[in-house]
């Protein structure tokens, strides 16, 4: 069993753990991007007799997946050189000795390059040991950076760049970011071009080995700048100053056993050099490197470990070392005889494993530095930091220190994952830590996409965590379904035809369900359900859908399956049947038709699938959230003082499916007391939430009802008064008194007010969507939409989660499309407002009920209620919208003030004018009387003022044909549909004859 992960130094804190891995952007900054080759013809060929120099610096950085080699100019003098560096910028210059006798030697021409660019790198390169004779000059001119002998290895040209990478970025990448540094001491060029490619291409290699296979490509070209810096000293005091300088990051140090110290070549050099390291850093990695075999007997003693520069395995034995001692390798747990008890290859295995290793060894690693050194090779720089500056003495007990580590290591595989999309690999795979995988390598669709950008957002955001912390902000687990996976569906089952076909939906439907998925796909979702048993919410993530200018939203099923069944086949059918229905889904007839409509025929929609955990709890036999509700960046049926750009949200209890039934409750996140739907006791038994959605997640049938109702059941909210979101939600109402009281507990009847969240903020709920409005706003550039759910706690230190389940663009709607309203719209118009509540374009409306302006008097606003109720009655048994125009408030209490309408009474119109004039000047109402019906339906609400620039043209509608006319209200039909536009951002509105 594991320790409790709650050890935690003080100022831990886990969005150090950059997962956008800011500081390995930051690393390498000075890249070497141009090269100078200045060589003579016969030098060049010999470097070149098996393909150019550039080839093979490319092919090089191709074979150890690096990024941006570097281009290559080559001329042939030490004039051409000079030239050439005048007309170009270099990072690099790599000469060679032999050039003409008439030109330039090897000192001369680094002395002119120096002098004209002091910062310069210059490199020699011979192609034998006699060419730095000291005749040459070429060993000892001061203006070398240093030498190489070229003996035919192609990999030189890597070590040569990198090393000289290493040497300009390692100041600031120690310091910045932690960066280690391994130091080799060599003062033969030959056995110095021998050994660096070697420990560059080992090091390159065994950092590519560790990288978590969790993280995606990009992520881990970034890491790889976080490779330890490899630096080159002559002599002794070189390599003491590089420890110095370097000590805090040096993580190992190979070094030869005979070169210079004090301008005099000393056999034990190497000796003495190691000695005094050991004395600054015992438990340091150390390397002794000799070509008699006779010094391994001083290496021990020291003791270090031994490499003979003759033996036939030296390759091998230099990669031991680095798996063994550098932490490239296993982390390998001994007993103090030498007994291997417990191994891991990557930070999860470590993590397991940790629980159950004996104190000694546990200890023993620590003492040395093990683990921030081998977390450290795997690049992750922030959690090797914090583990080096900590020792074993700094906890109180052993079992302390190894929850620290469990725990930072738990903290960071968890934190690092947040905003990445990795590949779902059943052996990598953790639940507890994987927030979004995906299967595949197509596109991740338009949903998934946009949170992915969420998560993405909110890890580049750590203050929205802090402002929030008493609540987990969370984007559910996620595994993804790429788009190559329906198209391989599609293939093999030869389901093309219905994309293009006249087949119903249900005829789609039993196409896809009686079709195979593809062998491979079903492995991947079969080992994904073998380590989730929590319930799944199976979501559309089509190409088109979500953006911002394909407004595909609606279209497609979202299935729910509470992944508990004792079969495990079971359990696998109902997963693969809610992924076949979401496929079918593409090829119902709705979206085909808005495909026809928008002219997509050029590309056909394609389908990913997102396979989340369902946000919720279980109660009783059923699971569903506390919450759940769509928050939208601009409130086009902005009331009273409320602005269009607060943004606007709708919530219900249990699933979100009771929101399009229309039995949301809607408030403004800047002003979430002021609900005018509820201004009295009446409105709010009339208007509050009765019955809502869960998924039964016990008892249920092996059949399930996916198909029909997504697999959700309606519940009523009595029946769940006793469950823990009902109590902490609900108001309870005194039939005594007439009046509700903002408490769930004690006898009555409960009334679901969500007081306690809105009033009382025992859940920061407006808090959280008016800033996640904005952060989204700011980060697509657009109004946004969200999809959320919350659960809740009684806990004050943890008050619940928050779910983000999806963000679009608000343009990502029908009803959202962009509304122009031209001044020849205008001057066209019958019709005009600049107080109108709602938005979108409407051209299928042809009728029009007004009370007639002539015969309109308020004593006869009772009668007049009566007269439209019965046209209304007519107009809805023929399906035909309206409408409706009359004076003074709709719905009023006080029927001097308007018309006492009931919804009822009016329930057809799709748009309501409400007329203000001589005879009635009562303050808009701005549909406050039916401001739920209004918001949830859509309708098209105009306050219109005579008088003012807005108008309403009685001379035009009067000499219209009448169809219906009673005393006070006159019904007109046009010849065809008018055309709406209703600009919600402006409050804008006009109608006009198309």
């Amino acid at each position: 069993m594991k320790p409790e992960i709650n050890i935690f130094p003080a100022d831990f804190n886990i969005s150090e753990f950059d997962t956008h891995f800011n500081a390995f952007h930051e690393l390498m900054s000075k890249k070497v991007q141009e090269i100078l080759v200045v060589s003579s013809p016969y030098d060049a060929y010999i470097m070149e007799e098996d393909g150019s120099l550039a080839s093979k610096i490319i092919n090089e950085y191709r074979g150890l997946n690096l990024s941006r080699p570097p281009r290559v100019t080559r001329v042939a003098s030490g004039e051409e050189a000079l030239t050439t560096l005048e007309r170009k910028q270099f990072d690099l210059v790599i000469t060679m000795p032999n050039l003409a006798e008439d030109d330039f030697d090897t000192f001369g021409l680094s002395t002119e390059i120096k002098k004209r660019r002091p910062n310069l790198p210059i490199i020699l390169l011979t192609n034998s040991v006699k060419d730095l004779s000291p005749d040459t000059g070429a060993n000892s001119c001061p203006f070398i950076d240093n030498t190489f002998i070229w003996t035919g290895d192609s990999d030189l040209f890597l070590a040569l760049v990198k090393s000289v990478e290493d040497r300009l970025n390692v100041d600031r990448d120690t310091k910045k970011s932690m960066v280690r540094v391994l130091i080799l001491v060599e003062d033969s060029p030959l056995y110095r071009s021998f050994f660096l490619p070697l420990i560059y291409k080992e090091v390159v290699r065994q950092t590519q080995a560790v990288l978590e296979e969790s993280l995606n490509e990009e992520h881990r070209l970034l890491k790889m700048r976080a490779r330890p810096k490899i630096l080159i000293a002559e002599n002794y005091e070189k390599a003491m100053d590089l420890f110095n300088i370097y000590r805090p990051y040096v993580f190992g140090v190979i070094s030869d056993t005979r070169f210079p110290r004090n301008c005099t070549m000393t056999d034990d050099a190497g000796f003495m050099l190691l000695s005094e390291i050991k004395k600054e850093i015992p438990h340091l990695p150390l390397l002794l490197l000799s070509s008699e075999s006779k010094n391994r007997e001083k290496a021990e003693h020291l003791p270090a470990d031994f490499l003979d520069k003759n033996s036939p395995h030296l390759q091998q034995e230099l990669r031991d070392f680095f798996l063994n001692c550098l932490g490239f390798g296993d982390f390998i747990f001994r007993m103090p005889d030498g007994k291997e008890i417990a191994r891991a290859s990557n930070l999860k295995g470590l993590e397991e494993i940790l629980p159950d290793i004996p104190d000694e060894p546990l200890c023993y690693q620590a003492q040395r530095n093990r683990f921030s050194n081998w977390i450290m090779a795997r690049s992750e720089i922030t959690l090797a930091t914090r583990m080096s500056e900590i020792s074993v003495s700094d906890f109180p007990d052993v079992e302390q220190m190894r929850r620290y580590i469990i725990g930072s290591i738990h903290a960071l595989r968890k934190w690092r994952q947040k905003g990445v999309v990795a590949q779902f690999i059943p052996d990598d795979f953790d639940p507890e830590v994987s927030d979004f995988v995906k299967i595949g390598n197509g596109s991740l669709g338009g949903k998934a996409r946009g949170l992915s950008f969420m998560a993405n957002l909110l890890q580049q955001t750590p203050e929205f965590h802090k402002k929030f912390s008493e609540i987990n902000i969370i984007i559910p687990k996620t595994l993804i379904i790429t788009t190559d996976g329906f198209e391989s569906f599609i293939t093999q089952n030869r389901l093309q035809h219905l994309a293009d076909g006249e087949s119903t939906n249900a005829e789609v439907m039993k196409h896809f369900l009686d079709a195979d998925m593809p062998e491979w796909l079903q492995k991947k979702l079969k080992a994904f359900l073998a380590q989730v048993t929590y319930p799944l919410s199976v979501r559309s993530s089509s190409l088109w859908e979500d953006l911002q200018f394909h407004p595909y939203a609606g279209l497609y099923k979202t299935y729910m399956i509470p992944n508990n069944h004792s079969d495990f086949s079971k359990r696998l059918h109902h997963l693969v049947t809610a992924v076949k229905l979401v496929y079918a889904s593409t090829y119902f007839e709705e979206p085909r038709k808005f495909s026809s409509s928008v002219s997509h025929q050029f590309q056909k929609d394609s389908m990913a699938v997102m396979i989340q955990q369902a946000a919720g709890k279980e109660y009783g036999s059923y699971f569903y959230p506390a919450i759940s509700g769509i928050a939208q960046s601009r409130n086009f049926y902005p009331f009273a003082y409320m602005q269009p750009e607060e943004g606007v949200v709708r919530i219900v209890l249990g699933m979100g499916k009771a929101i399009s039934e229309g039995q949301a409750l809607r408030f403004s996140p800047q002003h979430p007391n002021f609900l005018p739907q509820f201004s009295k006791v009446s409105d709010i038994l009339s208007n509050s939430q009765r019955f809502f959605h869960a998924l039964k997640i016990k008892n249920y049938p092996d059949t399930l009802n996916i198909q029909t109702d997504s697999n959700l059941e309606k519940r009523e909210v009595a029946e769940a008064a006793t469950e823990f979101p009902v109590k902490a939600l609900s108001s309870t109402y005194f039939p005594e008194e007439d009046r509700i009281r903002d408490t769930g507990h004690g006898p009555g009847p409960k009334v679901l007010t969500f007081a306690q969240i809105l009033k009382y903020d025992i859940f920061p709920l407006p808090q959280v969507l008016s800033d996640l409005l904005d952060l989204g706003r700011k980060g697509m550039g657009c109004p946004v939409e969200f999809e959320f759910s919350a659960d809740l706690r009684s806990d004050e230190k943890h008050r619940g989660n928050f779910f983000i389940l999806q963000i679009k663009p608000m343009a990502a709607g029908d009803e959202y499309f962009d509304v122009q309203i031209s001044d020849d719209d205008i001057h066209r118009a019958f019709c005009y407002s600049t107080q109108s509540l709602g938005h979108g374009q409407i051209e299928e409306i042809a009728d029009i009920v007004y009370v007639k302006p002539d015969r309109f008097d308020p004593s006869a606003t009772v009668q007049i209620a009566s007269e439209i109720s019965r046209l209304n009655a007519v107009l809805l048994k023929a399906k035909r919208p309206y409408v409706l125009v009359g004076f003074g408030r709709w719905g009023s209490d006080d029927r001097w003030l308007g018309i006492p309408v009931k919804w009822s009474d009016i329930s057809g119109a799709k748009v309501m004018i409400e007329l203000r004039n001589e005879k009635l000047k009562a303050d808009p109402s701005q549909g406050s009387h039916f401001f739920q019906k209004i918001t949830s339906l859509g309708i098209h609400y105009l306050t219109i003022t005579e008088g003012t620039k807005d108008f309403f043209n009685w001379e035009w509608i009067g000499a219209l044909p009448v169809n219906r006319e009673t005393n006070f209200v006159c019904h007109v039909k046009l010849k065809k549909p008018f055309v709406l536009k209703n600009d919600g951002r402006k409050s804008q509105c006009v109608m006009f004859e198309s």
